[in-house]
Formats: C-alpha cells, sequence, structure tokens
C-alpha cells in the first residue's frame, strides 16, 4: 500500500480503536498488532492542506506557506493565551468562528504524569486519546480559547502542561496522584477573576489502549535518517505506534510522508 500518512482516526472503545487513513486505504490498525509492518518512505512529503510538495514539514504537515498563514498553525494553538479572536483579530475569522470562539475546556490529565491541558469542547476525548492519557477530567469551561488559555496559564506555575512521552509509552505511574483529588486542588488554585469557570462535571474518562507489552525504554524511528523501518507491532498509544525493541513512531510527526507500507500476516 502507497500514500501520505495522517494522524490516525480513533474511537473511544475499551481499548481505543485506531484507524490509519493511507490515502484510499484505511488500515485498522488494532487488527495489525502482533504483525511485522514495513515503512519505507519515499522521500516524498506534501503539504495536508494544500497538496504541494515539501522538502520540509512545518507544524507536523505543512509547508511554510501554509504555515504562517493558516489559522490552523497560529501561535495561540500552541499558546491559547495569546488569541485575540475575542477581539476580532485573527488570521481567518470565518475559521475563529467554530474554532475560537465556541466553549473550551480545560482538564487534567494523567498522561505520563499529570497535566493541564486546553481543548475545544468538540475535541473531548479525542484531544486526551491523541495525548495518550489513560484518565481525564474536564476542569473549567469557557466561552472561548483566549479565557481557557487564562486558565492554564494560572494553573502552569503549579502543574505541568507537556506530556511526558516516553513515560507515557512505557507506562510508568509512579507517583501518580488521585486525579479527583488532584482537581479539586486546582481549582482551589484558580484566581478569583477565573472560578467562575469551573466545570461542575466532574466525570472521570478512563481510557484504554491496544498494548500487548509496554517498552522498558524507548527509541523513535526517524524516517528522516532512515527511510526504511521494519518491526513487529505491539501495541498503539496517544499517535504513536509501539514496536518490538522499544522502538516507537509518532505517526503525527510524519503527516504527509509519502510511504510504502506492508503489512505481513501473522
Amino acid at each position: 500500500m502507497k500514500g501520505h500518512l495522517l494522524k490516525m482516526i480513533t474511537e473511544l472503545k475499551a481499548p481505543v480503536k485506531y484507524t490509519l487513513n493511507l490515502d484510499d486505504h484505511q488500515i485498522k490498525m488494532n487488527d495489525q498488532i502482533g504483525k511485522n509492518i514495513t515503512i519505507h518512505h519515499t522521500g516524498n512529503i506534501h503539504c495536508i492542506n494544500c497538496g504541494r510538495k515539501t522538502k520540509k514539514s512545518f507544524f507536523q504537515g505543512y509547508c511554510y506557506p501554509c504555515y504562517i498563514s493558516l489559522p490552523q498553525t497560529d501561535p495561540s494553538v500552541i499558546h491559547p493565551e495569546k488569541n485575540q479572536a475575542h477581539l476580532g483579530i485573527s488570521r481567518d475569522m470565518k475559521w475563529a468562528k467554530t474554532h475560537d470562539l465556541i466553549d473550551h475546556f480545560v482538564y487534567l490529565a494523567l498522561s505520563g504524569g499529570l497535566k493541564v491541558g486546553v481543548t475545544r469542547h468538540t475535541q473531548v476525548p479525542t484531544r486526551w486519546i491523541d495525548q495518550g492519557a489513560r484518565s481525564a477530567v474536564k476542569l473549567a469551561c469557557t466561552p472561548h480559547r483566549n479565557l481557557a488559555g487564562q486558565v492554564e496559564v494560572a494553573l502552569k506555575k503549579h502543574l505541568n502542561d507537556k506530556t511526558n512521552w516516553r513515560a507515557m509509552l512505557t507506562n510508568k505511574t509512579e507517583g501518580e496522584p488521585d486525579l479527583a483529588e488532584a482537581r479539586t486542588k486546582a481549582l482551589e488554585l484558580l484566581p478569583d477573576d477565573l472560578k467562575q469557570y469551573a466545570e461542575k462535571d466532574d466525570t472521570i474518562t478512563k481510557i484504554q489502549y491496544p498494548v500487548e507489552t509496554y517498552p522498558l525504554k524507548v527509541k523513535s524511528v526517524n524516517l528522516d535518517k532512515d527511510p526504511d523501518f521494519t518491526g513487529k507491532l505491539v501495541g498503539i498509544r496517544g499517535q504513536y505506534l509501539i514496536f518490538d525493541e522499544g522502538k516507537v513512531m509518532n505517526i503525527r510527526k510524519y503527516n504527509g510522508y509519502e510511504v510504502e507500507l506492508t503489512i505481513e500476516p501473522k
């Protein structure tokens, strides 16, 4: 099979169901666990927005012109507190009305440790799955992205906002706090002017992943340095394929990469 990689489509089941779209091919990745997979990068990279051929991918899949102009690659995607759509300022206000000027959740997740994050209400639980969280809970709900960013900034003084992907992929859970208790403490840390956005729904979502065995240590597959890779798929978590010998591949990193994929029967 030949086509361009895109982040896997997920469905919250027990365990999560993963589908890899490779242009016209739809591959049910859960069914491939236990099989040897060979990936060959042809050397071609195409922008996932405009299709332009590019030597280098920016922001996980874009050519440079798209990277500097599209609203979905704006700095406020990473730093929501910088979003100015509520002031009428955006790279694309039409896009902002359906992506920035809507309800956003600030959440806590256990994903290689406790972390705080922000996502649009339409991205729950997809965002949690993509980060490999084994459990997550809503903390606050705001009417636009900037306010969610303000809540996150206030909590980043006390909580991590990055996923420890190595700990996540080795399933290290030592020292992780009780999520319900962590939520209560986090709400207490909110400044008075932001407490009004506290979310009433305190349901903890637990997420299981299709993983046969977790590695003790992980090493990333790098298609830029080595375009050919073969390994036995032993699990999937977040947007990572986990292979034997501790090799892992972040599919999202290679959005737009053209590959030839061969899956051997068990």
